[in-house]
C-alpha cells in the first residue's frame, strides 16, 4: 500500500503541506492533541515547543495504532495567535523535519479565539490511513 500525493499541475507549489493524498487502508481519526505531557500539564508557554509537542502527541496516537508518520494523510491545526505561528515557523520547520522528514500531509491551519485547556496555544487533529 502506498499513498499517492495529488498536486494539480495548474496549482502553485504548496509550501509545508500537500494538496491531496489518495490513500487506501484502515482509517484512524486522531482527536485534537495539545502540548501536554503524561501528567496533563502544558509543557511550555513557547509557541514552537507547544506546536511540536502537539505533533508528537498526534504521532504517538498513530504509532500506538501500529502506524508511522508517513501514514498521516491530513492534519488540521488550530492556533490562537497567527503572529506567534509565523514567528515560530523556522523552529517548527526544523522540528517538523526531525519528526516527519520532508513528508507533508494535506493540512489546514485555522486561527481560533481560544482552546479548551488554559495555556494551550496549538491543537492538532489528524487522520491517518494505516495498511490493511
Amino acid at each position: 500500500m502506498g499513498h499517492k500525493v495529488i498536486h494539480p499541475s495548474h496549482f502553485p507549489k504548496p509550501r509545508g503541506y500537500t494538496n491531496g493524498i489518495l490513500a487506501e487502508g484502515r482509517t484512524l481519526h486522531i482527536a485534537g492533541q495539545i502540548a501536554w505531557d503524561k501528567d496533563a500539564r502544558i509543557v511550555s508557554p513557547d509557541f514552537a515547543v507547544q506546536f511540536l509537542q502537539a505533533l508528537d502527541n498526534v504521532i504517538a496516537v498513530v504509532r500506538e495504532a501500529g502506524g508511522a508518520t508517513e501514514h498521516i494523510v491530513k492534519l488540521l491545526v488550530f492556533v490562537t495567535d497567527l503572529d506567534a505561528y509565523r514567528a515560530a515557523t523556522l523552529a517548527i520547520g526544523e522540528g517538523w523535519r526531525g519528526r516527519m522528514g520532508k513528508y507533508y500531509p494535506a493540512m489546514s491551519l485555522v486561527k481560533v479565539s481560544g482552546l479548551l485547556e488554559p495555556g494551550a496555544l496549538v491543537e492538532i487533529e489528524g487522520v491517518a490511513v494505516l495498511p490493511s
